[in-house]
């Protein structure tokens, strides 16, 4: 495994690279081959623009979203790039084998040695959790609600609960659906330690019978662990001495958590010696603030159906999002997510990006951005890097 490069933490904002997470976002009226071909698209242009690497996520069950198969769509991705990394933002352990895991990524690897990023999490391994817990037990008293605070200038919202998501009975056939029928999925760290044994060459069973990866074992993937809040996925992270990214865009009530608990974990490795933080972030860049924000309306509509447990919808047109009637209730559902979404000119994002680096003492921002044309979504990150890059944001890519 490579080694990121590190920066030491500070208080004061310094120059730290961007980087890009990719759904694979599908656009109302469009399909899934667009997507995928669009995404292949916006990695060539983030190569040209000098982002650090470009990420795909995984996604199941979602009319909105092509990313289900993280590997494929990094090999088809690493094949039509030359030299930014590509990675997984993240692949599910919980539903699939480490050794799985290893090949599919050895195998990329092997084409494209030194390139790619094994982003792993733990989401899918806790929302069966959470759903075989909903099914168990009655509704738990509803929490008292907390309330929003700003943190030296970045929005820290309520946590959302996904109580109430857990227990819809489609959520429970999905995840039955990603494994096979009687499977247990392991602890997480017993999974991170055997892709690890496998990388290196070292995995041995309970009997002490050696297995060997091939292709996978000495393969120079980096390997990533991407967490939401300050549980097992950000310990293990520092536990281990690898990488951790912390997801603002997903959760931004626990980003905060997440990033303390994985540096007050952290313990040096061959892999790192300091702790190593990238942070994502939502975010729509035009040419002002008033295009930016037109252009991002569909999100809390996309936001919406998540939450209300039809998936991803196909991503709205700003038309379709204008055409929602909305209630204090959906609001309240998506306020968290749209409320700290960054869209605006250049210079409004470049500045909310430089507070969210400066109080989570970020060493890289990984920046996820959606609209329902594709040539919006390319100008935005087009816009993002020269700002990032001239100086705006007193760093560059």
């Amino acid at each position: 495994m490579t080694v990121p490069k590190q920066t030491a933490q500070s208080n004061t904002v310094r120059p730290v690279p961007l980087s890009i997470l990719d759904l694979a976002p599908i656009p109302s009226g469009s399909g899934a081959g667009d997507a995928l071909r669009n995404s292949i698209d916006l990695a060539r242009h983030a190569e040209r623009l000098g982002y650090l690497r470009y990420w795909v996520a995984e996604h199941h069950f979602a009319a909105g979203v092509a990313s289900s198969a993280p590997a494929v769509l990094i090999g088809l991705i690493a094949a039509a790039t030359n030299h930014i990394r590509v990675g997984s933002g993240a692949v599910q352990l919980g539903h699939q084998t480490p050794i799985a895991v290893v090949e599919q990524f050895g195998l990329i690897d092997a084409l494209h040695p030194g390139r790619i990023d094994l982003g792993l999490g733990r989401s899918g391994q806790r929302r069966a959790e959470v759903v075989a817990a909903q099914a168990r037990q009655a509704p738990a008293p509803a929490a008292a609600p907390r309330e929003s605070r700003v943190v030296d200038g970045l929005l820290i919202p309520p946590a959302f609960s996904f109580a109430e998501l857990a227990r819809l009975p489609q959520l429970a056939v999905q995840a039955a659906l990603l494994q096979q029928p009687g499977a247990r999925t392991p602890d997480f760290a017993e999974q991170v330690q055997e892709i690890v044994a496998f990388l290196e060459g070292t995995y041995r069973s309970p009997d002490g019978i050696a297995v060997h990866a091939v292709p996978g074992e000495g393969a120079e993937v980096e390997l990533w662990i991407l967490g939401s809040s300050g549980g097992q996925s950000a310990k293990v992270a520092g536990e281990r001495g690898l990488p951790f990214a912390a997801n603002y865009h997903v959760s931004p009530a626990s980003v905060l958590e997440a990033v303390e608990a994985y540096r007050e974990a952290f313990t040096p490795s061959k892999v790192l010696s300091e702790p190593y933080v990238v942070v994502s972030a939502d975010v729509v860049v035009a040419e002002d603030d008033a295009t930016a924000r037109e252009l991002a309306k569909p999100y809390g509509l996309w936001v919406r159906a998540i939450r209300t447990g039809q998936g991803a919808i196909p991503y709205p047109t700003p038309e379709e999002a204008d055409a929602h009637v909305w209630s204090e209730a959906d609001r309240e559902l998506v306020a968290d997510r749209v409320d700290t979404q960054f869209a605006g000119s250049p210079e409004t994002v470049v500045e909310r990006l430089r507070v969210l680096q400066r109080v989570t003492g970020a060493d890289e921002l990984l920046v996820t951005t959606i609209t329902h044309e594709h040539a919006d979504r390319v100008r935005s990150y087009e816009l993002l890097a020269e700002a990032w890059q001239t100086g705006t944001a007193g760093g560059a890519l």
